[in-house]
């Protein structure tokens, strides 16, 4: 009999932790956090599951020869069930996406979850593949960016964007392990977009300024002159300039240094921990460039699920 837990494992469940980050940010950046903003992130994460459904819907005949202990292979989970599942949580996705953010939404969620069932039944085993799941991840920021000025999301989409690239390249070596040259060409792609998102673009550094003078506002109505004012603005002015660099570096360290592992022994478990890095690693991602956008108290929340998604990692793999 399917328990909850086989669910769990089928669909990765605790790697959802690692998706609200997109929408977020997407929608900081483009101005655009609102009420109806966790509803599209609980709506991203149900297409998200349903990716990691299908996926192992796919491969459920590879896996039961490289992977035989996952939920359809062991026979906890017939092809059938995990199927439906898939179809049900994509249709739930797609429909949350376009109550909550009307027609703007939708044409981001139908493409993304084409997107995401291309990737699954035609791109993941070509040389296409991370570009496609790469770009699942990019529209999933534009999701959250639908209810404002998208433009404005669009560095932070490619951002994201070449974190997944890096994470899905080194996946299609979970199982064989790599050479020495791919977690080289990961690492530096690491680095550059830790850089990217630790430096402010021209619109979202406006945001942050705009949020570092309303704090100093606030710290007017407890000063008798201009000096404590123009303190408090200068304090909040650099914590929102440091604040995505301090992010960023912790997303970079922590990824980064399970690369590292991967250049001195690129065997298949080495791999494996990478890729699991790089996806409990993201929300410090998201959380700077959250940050960027001027949100970062928010920016901080999205980052503090990245120790929480390692811890639940030990109990549900995320890949």
């Amino acid at each position: 009999m399917t328990t909850l837990a086989d669910l769990a494992e089928l669909v990765r469940a605790p790697a959802a932790l690692s998706v609200p980050g997109d929408v977020i940010a997407g929608a900081a950046a483009a101005g655009a956090l609102s009420p109806r903003t966790p509803a599209l992130a609980g709506a991203s994460v149900l297409l998200y599951w349903a990716g990691m459904a299908a996926n192992d819907w796919a491969d459920r005949r590879l896996d039961a020869e490289e992977r035989p202990e996952r939920p359809i292979p062991s026979g906890r989970i017939t092809p059938a069930a995990a199927v439906g599942l898939a179809a049900g949580l994509t249709a739930a996705g797609v429909g949350l996406a376009a109550a909550v953010g009307g027609r703007r939404a939708a044409a981001l969620a139908v493409p993304l979850a084409a997107t995401i069932w291309g990737y699954d039944l035609l791109a993941k085993n070509t040389a296409a593949g991370p570009a496609v799941m790469a770009a699942c991840r990019g529209l999933d920021v534009l999701l959250g960016a639908s209810g404002g000025r998208m433009t404005r999301a669009l560095p932070a989409a490619a951002t994201v964007a070449a974190h997944t690239w890096t994470v899905t390249a080194l996946s299609r070596r979970e199982v064989t392990g790599a050479d020495a040259t791919l977690p080289m060409r990961t690492l530096a792609g690491t680095a550059l977009v830790a850089a990217s998102a630790a430096v402010a673009v021209p619109g979202t550094r406006r945001a942050a300024l705009r949020t570092a003078n309303q704090t100093g506002a606030t710290d007017r109505a407890g000063t008798v002159d201009g000096t404590g004012v123009r303190a408090g603005r200068s304090r909040s002015a650099t914590i929102a300039a440091v604040l995505p660099a301090v992010l960023a570096g912790w997303y970079a360290a922590r990824y980064g240094a399970a690369q590292v592992e991967v250049v001195r022994d690129p065997s298949a478990g080495r791999v494996r921990a990478a890729v699991g890095a790089g996806i409990t690693g993201l929300p410090a991602l998201q959380g700077a460039l959250t940050a960027r956008g001027g949100a970062g108290l928010l920016g901080v929340a999205v980052a503090a699920a990245a120790p929480l998604g390692r811890r639940l990692a030990r109990k549900v793999s995320p890949t």
